[in-house]
């Protein structure tokens, strides 16, 4: 199979992307699902987080309280750390799991916010970097989101930068126009790149 990982700045259309690869023929792994089904109550990765962070991380029915989780850790580079090190390796084994389901000759997408951050980029065949100015990406974290600028802000900062997502791509997509252009820009990169990419590689196992 073809293995893309799919990237961006928060807010910066991400989704869309995926949604639209998906449309084209692709199987979708979406690493924020994971990361929250890999935490479920009863599950070990929640017991996991529970015992480096505390019982006041849990809501009353026993979930996980993200609101309260993020309130412990963004700002704080050693307590996210620790966070990230519980969750990344289960949602790397859920998505091997799921990848080893896509057949031979299809083509697989990770959506992975944080695959450059994490050093994920050479595991994968080809790398789409979505990205949009960070001025329109705040804009869109207050007014969709309902977050508060700072908060917004902090965000962003504790993601790679632009330059650093962009040297790790094989394809950077700028989300400046409509969301209708951006996906025609998305079918266009399937047509012309990816789709021939995976046919390529499939010639050359035969």
């Amino acid at each position: 199979m073809l293995k893309v990982g799919l990237t961006g700045g928060i807010a910066a259309g991400k989704s869309l992307v995926a949604l639209t690869l998906v449309d084209c023929g692709a199987v979708l792994v979406d690493a924020d699902a994971l990361a929250r089904e890999v935490v479920e109550p009863g599950t070990p990765g929640l017991a996991a987080v529970v015992q480096a962070f505390g019982p006041d991380i849990l809501a009353a029915d026993g979930s996980l309280d993200r609101p309260a989780l993020a309130a412990v850790v963004f700002g704080n580079e050693e307590r996210r750390a620790v966070l990230n090190g519980i969750i990344h390796p289960l949602v790397r084994a859920r998505a091997a799991q799921l990848a080893a389901e896509v057949p031979e000759d299809g083509i697989l997408v990770q959506d992975i916010p944080l695959l450059v951050e994490t050093g994920q980029a050479g595991n994968f065949d080809f790398v789409l970097v979505v990205e949009a100015p960070e001025e329109v990406r705040l804009e869109r974290m207050v007014r969709d989101r309902g977050m508060e600028l700072d908060a917004a802000q902090s965000r962003i900062a504790a993601q790679a930068t632009a330059e650093q997502r962009a040297e790790a791509a094989d394809v950077v997509l700028h989300n400046t126009g409509t969301p209708q252009e951006l996906a025609a820009a998305v079918r266009r990169l399937w047509e012309t790149r990816l789709v021939p990419l995976n046919e390529a590689r499939i010639r050359a196992a035969e």
